[in-house]
């Protein structure tokens, strides 16, 4: 069983939705899913992508087509220097790169523009009929981070900016996917979690239980696990539940495998 940092199992018995999951959006050790893949295979699943990357909206509406729920990528936290809205965001952004991702800059300032640029792609999502969206790095404000990155805004502001633009995405008819965090974020819909062999049930386990029991979707989201079947048991066994999504990256195969 997993048990994380100080914590045992949880008796209660949790209720929620589970979806099968593709991940289209997040490439760690080996490939994601790919387009093709997921045309051919994805049927009433949870479907990640990465909208704003090439040859991905001319496929939306193909992978809805089979009873799939989109979530699309944004790096609510960041400023990736890919984008093509990155000299919007700049004047927003630290001024140290991202010592983990090269190309990406932590958002130092939350009471200024930067709503604005966030606000336009969650348009642009809404337009495609993407059906939630995903907010990446959104658990970037730490202390340490702060310092080291010389970040202008404080914890209250960086919660107040995620759940701006989560009333925003809700305003406009979508969902909203937390990542890696629920803590002040209880008007999240759902939530996924990326876990590894060495790092397993890190997060914050109160939450998730929360979330489960109020009937959202949880994901995990597993790298790089020669055990994927192991895993998934522990997982369900910990939280005394069925209603995990969870999708893996095995180490053999050099590539996801689809739960659920």
């Amino acid at each position: 069983m997993l048990l994380g940092c100080g914590g045992g199992s949880d008796s209660t018995t949790t209720e929620g939705m589970r979806l099968p999951v593709y991940n289209q959006a997040y490439q760690e050790n080996f490939k994601a899913d790919s387009i093709e893949e997921i045309l051919k295979n994805a049927k009433g699943a949870y479907v990640l992508v990465d909208p704003f990357s090439d040859n991905v909206v001319e496929y939306l509406a193909q992978i809805k087509a089979k009873g799939n729920q989109l979530g699309g990528y944004i790096s609510a936290g960041t400023g990736e220097a890919w984008r093509s809205d990155f000299d919007e965001l700049e004047p927003y952004l630290s001024e140290k790169v991202w010592d983990e991702w090269e190309g990406e800059y932590y958002v130092s300032q939350t009471t200024t523009g930067v709503v604005e640029v966030m606000k336009r792609r969650i348009d642009k999502m809404a337009r495609w009929g993407i059906d939630w969206v995903e907010f990446d790095n959104m658990d970037w404000f730490n202390d340490e981070n702060r310092e080291k990155y010389q970040l202008e805004l404080d914890e209250t502001q960086a919660k107040a900016y995620i759940n701006t633009l989560c009333a925003y995405t809700h305003k406009k008819g979508m969902k909203c996917m937390a990542k890696n965090t629920v803590e002040g974020f209880d008007d999240f819909d759902g939530v996924l979690y990326e876990s590894t062999s060495e790092n397993k049930n890190w997060w914050e386990r109160e939450g998730t239980r929360d979330f489960l029991k109020a009937g959202k979707l949880v994901i995990i989201n597993h790298y790089n696990e020669s055990d994927c079947d192991g895993v998934y048991r522990d997982y369900q066994s910990y939280y005394d539940t069925n209603a995990l999504s969870f999708i893996c990256e095995d180490k053999q195969l050099k590539k996801y495998r689809h739960y659920n």
